[in-house]
């Protein structure tokens, strides 16, 4: 189906504002042009349900980063938890803009959401994002009882670059003997950084990601490591097997979209149960406008159930 009438307007302003930039903008420059794009971002966000918040320092390895713990209202624990790492192509922003989305998914999902504020690239290639996610996995379990969750019932998701951090992550505990988990939530992620199997969408003028926008990401992101490393480029692993079953949200008019559906089939040829949903005349990152579009809501509703269905085993 075509993008969705809703989203055209925001494909026009973009378009225009590419065709008007005569020269790329710095990363403090584009790191800046975003934060003042904030405000409005959120507005196409609905309002959450009240969860209760609470800040945490974590240790990763060479440092600390601030962690979040959402959990639904005079809910009795423990609680299954949810490890919930946020987008910006590893380069930007934090964890306070997702804010919203934790505490909706914690009320809905009925479960405590950990959110970290990992370390972001140039500054802090890879590993260590990915390290610095696991290391707030490994936290939770063993804080569980101060936390008042369950650490029998944890999984992990994330939205764009933090689907991949969170994949890495399901990986790593894997490969490294824990912990368990019942569940990753991958949403919009990119999966093979080799680049080399991006989606067709078509010639829609003023997508928000393009193969440039990813060359760059990836090119701050990775550094020098190969990008074929399982870690970077989980869908270029050569066992998936042993991963806990996935939910695999994709966007039809986003570059990344056969990541994700690409990695789904190879799950299930592992043996690995996975579901993966197509959102027709979505963009990347527009399941997150749910003041704006009812299909975003519905996307919400869906990570809920799955989240709720999982963690309740």
């Amino acid at each position: 189906m075509p993008v969705l009438p809703e989203l055209r307007p925001m494909l026009e302003r973009i378009a225009a504002a590419r065709a008007q930039q005569a020269v790329p903008p710095s990363l403090a420059e584009q790191r800046a042009m975003i934060a003042a794009q904030q405000p409005m971002r959120l507005r196409l966000v609905a309002p959450a349900p009240k969860a209760d918040r609470a800040e945490h320092r974590v240790p990763v390895p060479g440092g600390e980063i601030a962690v979040r713990v959402f959990t639904p209202p005079g809910a009795d624990g423990p609680l299954p938890v949810h490890l919930h790492v946020h987008g910006g192509g590893w380069w930007l922003g934090s964890h306070e803009p997702h804010d919203v989305a934790c505490a909706r998914l914690a009320v809905d999902a009925g479960c405590a959401v950990v959110s970290p504020d990992h370390r972001l690239a140039p500054e802090h290639p890879f590993p260590a994002p990915a390290e610095d996610v696991y290391a707030t996995l490994l936290w939770t379990v063993e804080h569980a009882a101060g936390l008042g969750v369950d650490p029998g019932r944890v999984s992990v998701g994330g939205v764009s670059s933090g689907g991949n951090l969170a994949a890495a992550a399901a990986l790593m505990a894997r490969d490294r003997g824990g912990p368990a988990l019942a569940a990753q939530l991958l949403e919009v992620a990119p999966l093979d950084l080799t680049l080399t199997a991006l989606a067709d969408v078509g010639p829609v003028p003023g997508l928000p990601l393009t193969r440039e926008d990813m060359a760059r990401y990836v090119a701050r992101y990775a550094a020098g490591a190969p990008r074929e490393h399982p870690y970077l480029s989980p869908l270029r692993a050569g066992d998936l097997s042993g991963l806990p079953p996935a939910r695999i949200m994709t966007a039809e008019y986003d570059l990344l979209r056969d990541d994700g559906e690409r990695y789904a089939a190879r799950l299930a040829e592992a043996g690995v149960p996975a579901a993966v949903t197509r959102w027709a005349g979505h963009l990347h990152g527009s399941h997150e406008m749910t003041a704006l579009l009812r299909s975003a809501r519905e996307w919400q509703a869906l990570n809920a159930e799955f989240l709720r269905e999982r963690l309740r085993r």
